[in-house]
């Protein structure tokens, strides 16, 4: 119940906070890697299926956080190796065994924040709250746990299914199409997908520019 609603206290001041900042914008446009494919039955892509502004600021060839290089990978492993998740990164060794879990899980789907979508955050609620933030692991850890889909999707895929509910519990709701699918909160608020359809060995990744927060 204290993480419940320590999470409300978040979700409130964001929501009060975020029409006065000017949201952190997403890393330059790199041309497309490709449009997205039609859906897959079981939501595993390759790397000819990545698509996205953001795909071409990856690494290239097998250095780390490359396509190659993270294809092999579990999802957490692979994502240490992101140049633009780095953040999510630091927040998710910053809660113990959370890293090992998302390791372990088979078949999943997970929405990852670039590095800019937690400066917003940072700018929204001040360097002192969202430190505090960092350091609240049961928090810490609802919040990233609403990233995470216990299904596997490629971009047709979530799509199709309009409608998903966390690992953590909530629901959020996609949009858009497979070529610029839309991930929408339950605050109301949506995230547009820089780089999706990445695959690791364990899940399928959507680099989004917003940090997803449930409805309460």
């Amino acid at each position: 119940m204290a993480a419940v609603g320590a999470l409300a206290i978040l979700t409130v001041t964001l929501a009060a906070c975020g029409g006065s900042e000017e949201p952190a914008g997403p890393p330059p446009a790199a041309a497309p890697m490709s449009s997205a494919p039609a859906a897959a039955s079981n939501g595993v892509t390759t790397n000819d299926d990545v698509f996205g502004p953001a795909c071409g600021q990856l690494p290239q060839g097998d250095a780390p956080g490359s396509l190659d290089n993270m294809g092999p990978q579990p999802v957490a492993s692979a994502a240490a190796t992101n140049p633009l998740l780095s953040t999510l990164v630091s927040a998710v060794t910053a809660v113990p065994g959370l890293a090992d879990t998302l390791n372990s899980q088979q078949a999943i789907t997970v929405f990852a924040p670039y590095n800019g979508a937690f400066d917003q955050v940072k700018t929204t609620m001040g360097d002192q709250a969202f430190n505090g933030l960092l350091s609240d692991q049961q928090q810490l850890n609802a919040i990233l746990s609403y990233h995470v889909v216990p299904k596997r999707y490629d971009a047709a895929g979530l799509v199709e299914a309009n409608k998903l509910t966390e690992l953590a519990g909530g629901d959020v709701t996609i949009g858009g199409t497979a070529d610029a699918p839309t991930v929408t909160d339950g605050k109301g608020n949506t995230a547009t997908v820089l780089c999706g359809n990445i695959p690791t060995s364990n899940a399928t990744v959507f680099v989004i520019d917003k940090v997803l927060m449930p409805a309460g």
